[in-house]
């Protein structure tokens, strides 16, 4: 049945995504709901709310406020809120309620700014659609509405995009990246969302180069490069050493990898070469052969071995970053066949797929993916 779900959990709704961006900022973060879009966010889908503290408030929306759009309430609240707390800012994030009264979140932004004095960014979030495109929308109006303009280059800097929980599954992958990118030369590395606050996002325009590793920060990469001129590249350095030795026994098998894009594009090439991917520059990615292929040329063996490494996913699939047989996944059933029909000796993904695929004979190497099972990734 369509949209049936009999094994996997519901993957984290876009508000998720939104709130993940945000979450570090020193924001005052509003959820417009009654409280139980708040309430799975905070128990299920943000793992920093039982070590980080955030502003993080639901609107309390109730039945007649919804009817009869009571918006000055929201911005009363929110006031309130912010004659308490030390905060530069607030975001106003959409959920299913907002988006079927129709909300004018443009208005409500105009209101609130006009009530608070500063800046007020909304993220208009509808519930039906997966983490990615929130997180998507989000860094772009962050970006939009904090980076400054008219600075200086630093060749030393770079700046990491789509560093967030969902899509990196560990909540300390700043500390990864900093370690290992320092290592290549760069003094200053801004990780925006995650051990970085609002300062280096206002810094966003003087790094030499952004990094991105997750489809949610593409646009948001475009966004800086069409403004600024920073150059970025795609690629997911957070793969440990030891999860790298268990993908060098996959050579030469057939084998399908479940994640979202950029990583399991990182894996496959770990697969295929036994190190990192090649950055992919942003050059490249705008520059999209006939083929939706990133890859030159290769020999008809190495072709061949590449064709045996399929990428899957749930979510966003930019389609310069895709390989032609890579496949995306909407529903249980369809990846139940998929996988049936598909003869692979082995599949890499969150061991939440494990509960639907009980007949696979094949290995099953463990990759978690924190949207799919709320699980916190190792690797």
């Amino acid at each position: 049945m369509k949209g049936l779900l009999k094994y996997l959990s519901p993957f984290a709704p876009d508000q998720s995504g939104a709130v993940s961006v945000f979450y570090e900022l020193g924001g005052i973060i509003v959820i417009c709901d009654a409280g139980g879009c708040t309430g799975n966010i905070c128990g299920f889908d943000e793992p920093r709310w039982f070590e980080k503290k955030s502003a993080l408030f639901s609107a309390g929306l109730r039945d007649m406020d919804a009817i009869l759009g009571r918006d000055d309430r929201l911005v009363d609240k929110l006031k309130d809120a912010a004659d308490r707390l030390d905060a530069k800012f607030a975001v106003l994030i959409g959920t299913p309620v907002p988006a079927v009264i129709a909300t004018d979140f443009r208005a409500l932004k105009r209101m609130a700014e006009k009530k608070c004095g500063f800046p007020v960014l909304t993220v208009e979030c509808t519930g039906t659609r997966l983490y990615d495109r929130g997180a998507e929308e989000a860094y772009l109006e962050l970006f939009r509405s904090f980076a400054g303009k008219n600075v200086e280059k630093d060749k030393n800097a770079v700046g990491v995009i789509g560093v967030n929980p969902l899509d990196v599954s560990q909540t300390h992958a700043d500390r990864v990246l900093r370690e290992k990118l320092r290592k290549e030369g760069y003094s200053s590395v801004y990780c925006y969302g995650m051990g970085d606050t609002l300062t280096a996002v206002r810094k966003a325009g003087t790094v030499a180069k952004n990094i991105v590793v997750a489809p949610s920060g593409i646009r948001a990469a475009q966004y800086l490069e069409k403004e600024f001129g920073t150059p970025y590249e795609v690629r997911y350095p957070l793969l440990s050493a030891e999860f790298r030795e268990k993908l060098h026994a996959l050579y030469g098998k057939k084998v399908l990898i479940v994640h979202q894009q950029v990583a399991a594009n990182e894996i496959r090439q770990e697969i295929l070469v036994g190190k990192g991917s090649a950055a992919i520059d942003g050059a490249e990615i705008n520059a999209v052969n006939e083929k939706n292929s990133l890859a030159p040329k290769e020999c008809g063996e190495c072709s061949d071995k590449k064709n045996n490494i399929i990428c899957g996913s749930w979510f966003m699939q930019m389609p310069q970053l895709k390989e032609p047989l890579d496949v995306f996944f909407e529903w249980e059933d369809e990846f139940l066949s998929y996988v049936e029909n598909g003869n692979f000796d082995a599949i890499v993904g969150d061991a939440r797929f494990c509960r639907a695929l009980r007949e696979f004979q094949g290995e099953f190497v463990e990759c978690p993916h924190f949207a799919v099972s709320g699980t916190i990734s190792g690797i």
